[in-house]
């Protein structure tokens, strides 16, 4: 396994999460990180990514609220979550491309996922 999620639970509506990938080396030095959601009945669909130089890029729908980072010393991938609607409920997953065009799209290695859930 390559890509492994955690963090993930139950929060009300307005209360804060972080989520966390570990990943394999290799992955994680030669390529952008992501995150992507699933809800129940929808498309699988970006959150946000991150560089390998840090540039990092959201989706409207999480812009402000959600913060990106990665830590390249411990091959880690983070997604701060604030402000949490019950629309935010979804799985999510930790994603990797060969560049942040192609992660917005879609990407080459994926996670297991994580649930998030938003009360109300």
């Amino acid at each position: 396994v390559q890509l492994v999620e955690s963090g993930g639970g139950l929060v009300q509506a307005g209360g804060s999460l972080k989520l966390s990938c570990a990943a394999s080396g290799s992955i994680f030095s030669t390529n952008a990180m992501g995150w992507y959601r699933q809800a129940p009945g929808k498309q699988r669909e970006y959150v946000a990514g991150v560089t390998n130089d840090g540039t990092t890029n959201y989706a409207d729908s999480v812009k402000g609220r959600f913060t990106i980072s990665r830590d390249n010393a411990k091959n880690t991938l983070y997604l701060q979550m604030n402000s949490l609607k019950p629309e935010d409920t979804a799985v999510y997953y930790c994603a990797a491309a060969r560049n942040i065009v192609i992660l917005r799209m879609t990407a080459h290695y994926w996670g297991q996922g994580t649930q998030v859930t938003i009360s109300s």
